[in-house]
């Protein structure tokens, strides 16, 4: 016989048995709440995780930089007062009060005088015995054209017999003469023809103002600030092939 035929069967009003509860220990850390996933950006974008793992975000654009403004002008630095004025600048300030302004700049001293005072300060400046600038060693122009009086001439004088040098500058406006310095310096002639051909500048009583290193018919004048950078042909033709044409047809008119 089984030993479980001699157990009596259950009682089916019986009570089933109760299981302990374990009570939590008051000490121990409630549990963490679980983190909340991030939502979906509008417009389908992924959360930053998924970007990185699908590579680098770009970089947001860059935006242009602004051109920076054109200048009015140069600063002409004033000396420094603390700075001795040499003899022939104490003698011409004598001879011309209150006509010059003065500058000085990386060592060199600039005299800027009125357009109508231009030659007879450049007179003074080359026959004064303290002064004594015989040599006219390189003329130019600067071009701003925002400013009324558009051009600044300069002249870069230098003495032989004291070898010292001094700048002479001039403003001139896009429809003025210029007395040409020809007469003070015949090394200017060349200088006042480049000036001329690269700017426009226009110089009275010169003995021979043309061109000298650009075509007579040569539309324009490079340097100007306001030329463009294509060349002539928009200037006056439209098409740089119909200028070369009119050029051209001059030349082959010279040999008919």
């Amino acid at each position: 016989m089984d030993q479980n035929d001699s157990l009596p069967p259950p009682d089916p009003t019986a009570a089933p048995p109760v299981v302990p509860v374990p009570t939590p220990d008051a000490s121990a850390a409630p549990p963490k709440p679980a983190a909340p996933r991030p939502a979906a950006a509008a417009g389908g974008a992924k959360p930053a995780g998924a970007a990185a793992a699908g590579g680098a975000a770009k970089p947001a654009a860059k935006p242009e930089p602004k051109a920076p403004a054109i200048p009015p002008g140069p600063p002409d630095p004033p000396p420094p007062a603390d700075l001795a004025r040499p003899g022939w600048l104490e003698a011409f300030e004598a001879a011309f009060p209150g006509v010059a302004q003065l500058s000085y700049f990386v060592g060199d001293w600039t005299v800027i005088v009125p357009l109508d005072r231009l030659i007879e300060t450049a007179t003074w400046l080359r026959d004064d015995a303290a002064a004594r600038f015989d040599y006219c060693a390189d003329a130019t122009a600067v071009d701003w054209p925002t400013r009324a009086q558009r051009f600044d001439l300069v002249y870069c004088l230098y003495s032989v017999p004291h070898r010292h040098r001094v700048r002479v500058k001039a403003r001139v406006g896009e429809a003025e003469a210029v007395p040409s310095v020809t007469g003070l310096w015949p090394a200017a002639n060349w200088f006042e023809r480049e000036m001329f051909d690269m700017f426009g500048v226009r110089f009275s009583g010169h003995p021979d103002l043309r061109r000298i290193l650009m075509p007579e018919e040569w539309q324009g004048h490079p340097q100007r600030k306001d030329y463009p950078l294509e060349g002539p042909g928009e200037l006056m033709i439209e098409d740089p092939q119909e200028w070369l044409k009119l050029r051209n047809a001059a030349r082959e008119a010279e040999f008919d």
